[in-house]
């Protein structure tokens, strides 16, 4: 049987080994499990004198000597396990997906293997944000165990993401489909950014644009009634396509948006878009007072919006087609608190105010004239 004092000639020579091997690792960790091994040390040496005591006095008071040693061991014991430090959070995982089957955005084309301007960005405040970020095209993924190990999906994306298309990347099953709108309802989180609503258009989508401006309502396809939203059109060229509009802050206290003042303006190719779901929680609205064509004659209307959707958390912001506005602050805050929401590391109050924040929300704009021929 070993003894404390055993313990104490053989501690120098193990934490000399330990030693050894933890130059091999970082710095933060060599210090953390050093101070665990030195914590074991001196609780050893506290046993030991206990120990000590114990033989010297057995003979005065064995009852009480009994007590006094289980009573500091107990103690050294306690002091043992506080001594180690407790394990960092891991962080949790989120997935930008950004398969183009229909229009393939700017700022998520990748060129010789480096990251897009989305995911360098999103990227860029993950670290700070405590999340760890995995980028794919590849629609495939929605069909594997990996993809059940992500809190949060993020979307940047474009038609109808079972069908091959522009960006010729693999694309989603039919099953991966509905596996992935099962995770969300089951707790699996959801940012989709921009063109996340000019995603999965309920069918049939013809070239006129002409079903987009039917309100659809519960026949919308359900990806559509998952995300909040449909995307209808945006700007014309000679509208023109980007504008500068005010964005109105309709919940100042939601995640990213501390010490915003309203209204933002913001250039930006602002998307028309209709079949809001009711329960939505508006976040930011876009006052369309001051803008340009067809598309925004209508009442202000939201543009960022939270919702449940069963036990997932769905967030949804309409900027982002705009290479700059990936340096904004305003855009990459509000960015970041929406995944932060999404994943559960934040709460927010998301209670339905569809109809205060935007009373016109169902207006729906008149359409452009067909080309002429």
């Amino acid at each position: 049987m070993v003894s404390f004092r055993d313990l104490r000639t053989r501690a120098p020579v193990w934490l000399g080994l330990r030693s050894q091997t933890l130059n091999h690792g970082s710095g933060l960790a060599q210090l953390l499990s050093l101070a665990v091994d030195y914590a074991v040390f001196h609780s050893v040496d506290l046993l030991i004198r206990v120990e000590s005591s114990i033989l010297r006095d057995k003979q005065m008071n064995p009852l009480s000597t009994r007590r006094d040693f289980l009573r500091t061991t107990a103690a050294a014991g306690t002091g043992l396990l506080l001594s180690h430090p407790a394990s960092a959070a891991k962080n949790k995982s989120v997935l930008l997906f950004t398969k183009s089957s229909g229009f393939e955005h700017a700022v998520i084309k990748t060129s010789n293997g480096d990251p897009s301007i989305a995911e360098a960005a999103i990227r860029g405040f993950s670290t700070q944000n405590k999340f760890d970020l995995a980028a794919s095209k590849d629609g495939r993924i929605f069909d594997s165990k990996e993809f059940h190990e992500y809190a949060a999906v993020v979307f940047f994306t474009t038609g109808d993401l079972t069908q091959e298309g522009t960006d010729k990347n693999p694309p989603m099953s039919q099953q991966g489909k509905q596996a992935f709108l099962d995770a969300i309802q089951n707790g699996l989180g959801f940012v989709g950014i921009h063109a996340a609503s000019d995603t999965f258009h309920t069918q049939p989508d013809p070239q006129d644009l002409s079903n987009r401006y039917v309100a659809h309502g519960q026949q919308s396809d359900p990806y559509l009634r998952m995300l909040g939203g449909e995307f209808i059109i945006h700007g014309q060229a000679k509208d023109p396509r980007l504008q500068t509009a005010n964005v109105i802050i309709n919940d100042p206290k939601f995640p990213g948006l501390e010490g915003v003042q309203s209204p933002v303006s913001l250039m930006e190719e602002w998307y028309s878009m209709k079949d809001f779901a009711p329960d939505l929680h508006v976040i930011c609205t876009l006052d369309t007072s001051t803008m340009n064509g067809l598309a925004y004659k209508r009442a202000p209307y939201p543009v960022v919006w939270a919702r449940l959707q069963g036990r997932g958390r769905v967030f949804y912001n309409a900027i982002g087609d705009r290479p700059e506005n990936w340096q904004n602050q305003f855009h990459l805050n509000l960015l970041a608190g929406g995944i932060r929401w999404a994943i559960g590391d934040v709460s927010a109050t998301v209670s339905l105010n569809l109809k205060t924040a935007a009373p016109g929300y169902a207006e729906i704009p008149p359409p452009y004239p067909p080309p002429a021929k």
